[in-house]
């Protein structure tokens, strides 16, 4: 009891701490404690992006065009897929001997999830039309999948994140013949060092183009982009001489060896 008496008669004197048994020097700086520093983490795969290798793995893995559209609706490696309404994969023939190949969806296309449906898609079907060929006897692809914001050309990037996708998509067609529908295109598909020549010296040339999966190079013929002519109706001419030339390559007999 004399030691709980002695307590409150502490409090009632105003302590507030307990005192050591022996004095302290408050006059003295105490050293700080030195922080211990938290051990650095290193990056997980799980938390990086995939990239250009992913994306052939996963492209590779693919065994029909079901599979490819399901994959690319699930890939994440292209910062796109985040801005674009939606994604637009394809349309047409998917046995088709010929293979169109643009750039990226614009906005209508981005809306509707079809490629070639704006402006551009219905010069496109005129320009199939006047050599006997429509979307029931061609493929219409893009080399990126995703439109890009306020319908930018897409950056060398992006178009190497998705382009494992669309070799894929052209090895399981197995087209006879590609055309490639402007510069990015081109860009995208041709070998080096045509790849940096510009659309107007290598348009109307053929060229065999290797693709990944493929036993063989395709025979591939660049041409102006639909969008282009649009805008430069006097380069129509040229384009109405590429259309007769890959008329005249659909009418030789198929190649089968």
């Amino acid at each position: 009891m004399e030691h709980l008496d002695s307590l409150r008669l502490q409090l009632e004197w105003g302590a507030d701490e307990a005192l050591a048994d022996t004095p302290q020097d408050r006059r003295r700086a105490v050293a700080p404690t030195p922080a211990t520093p938290s051990p650095r983490k290193a990056p997980t795969a799980a938390a990086l992006p995939p990239g250009p290798a992913e994306a052939a793995r996963i492209a590779a893995a693919c065994a029909t065009l079901d599979d490819l559209r399901a994959a690319l609706n699930a890939f994440t490696g292209c910062a796109l897929r985040d801005t674009a309404s939606q994604l637009v994969f394809a349309d047409g023939n998917p046995n088709a001997r010929l293979i169109l190949i643009g750039e990226a969806p614009g906005a209508e296309e981005d809306r509707i999830g079809r490629p070639f449906v704006g402006p551009a898609g219905q010069l496109l079907d005129k320009m199939l039309a006047s050599i006997g060929q429509d979307r029931t006897t061609s493929r219409i692809i893009n080399v990126v999948p995703w439109r890009p914001p306020g319908n930018r050309a897409p950056t060398d990037s992006e178009i190497a994140i998705c382009l494992p996708f669309l070799h894929r998509h052209i090895a399981l067609i197995r087209p006879d013949i590609l055309v490639l529908l402007g510069a990015i295109a081109a860009k995208a598909m041709l070998p080096e060092p045509l790849r940096g020549s510009g659309i107007r010296r290598v348009r109307g040339t053929w060229h065999d183009v290797p693709v990944t999966g493929l036993e063989h190079p395709v025979p591939c013929l660049p041409t102006y982009h639909p969008a282009y002519l649009l805008r430069t109706p006097a380069e129509k001419r040229q384009s109405w001489l590429d259309l007769i030339a890959l008329r005249e390559r659909l009418e030789k007999p198929v190649n089968t060896t």
